[in-house]
């Protein structure tokens, strides 16, 4: 993969829910010079856990080959539905970084308050690893984890998507169109 490519494309997922059963994913297929070319949804169920399978539903929906990452906005989404960005990168070939917005403590405390005994869901949190602090030429600090891809690379990327604020395009984007989405459901 070729970061500094112009064609570089990245499926930006980010989700919507309120209080109901389920919640929107949304994929937004961005090229980097931010013009769209694709959009596809899912929806995952709001504390379940099904949020890998919304992203590779979203993913092959897509039927696309020219993916060159996916970014996805946040690993805990849904109400604790967690996902497994490990999963994504083995079961599609492309890499992933999940970008988060702030820093904090972990959420193992309320995931064992919310869920107890469940193991499974606890055992696939603490597998996310570490965050790494990035810096955008925003001035806003994002936090990521890459699966796939290296430190370096992964920051690239994610300046080069960040044109304001704090939020890179693809996501961005994505949200926009999951919470339009989850206003007419």
């Amino acid at each position: 993969m070729h970061i500094a490519k112009k064609g570089l494309r990245v499926l930006g997922i980010a989700e919507s829910f309120s209080s109901r059963e389920y919640s929107i994913l949304a994929g937004v297929v961005m090229r980097k010079d931010l013009r769209i070319d694709g959009v596809a949804l899912s929806r995952i169920t709001v504390g379940g856990n099904d949020a890998t399978g919304g992203v590779l539903a979203i993913y092959h929906s897509l039927r696309r080959r020219d993916i060159n990452v996916i970014m996805v906005s946040g690993c805990v989404i849904a109400w604790f539905n967690i996902l497994d960005p490990a999963t994504l990168f083995r079961e599609t070939g492309v890499p992933v970084i999940v970008v988060t917005y702030e820093d904090s403590e972990g959420l193992a405390p309320d995931i064992c308050r919310h869920f107890p005994g469940d193991s499974m869901r606890l055992a696939c949190y603490e597998s996310l690893g570490e965050r790494i602090p990035c810096t955008l030429p925003t001035g806003y600090t994002v936090y990521i984890r890459p699966f796939g891809l290296n430190h370096e690379d992964s920051f690239r990327l994610c300046r080069d998507f960040a044109r304001d604020g704090k939020i890179p395009e693809p996501l961005r984007v994505a949200r926009l169109v999951a919470r339009s989405v989850l206003r007419i459901s």
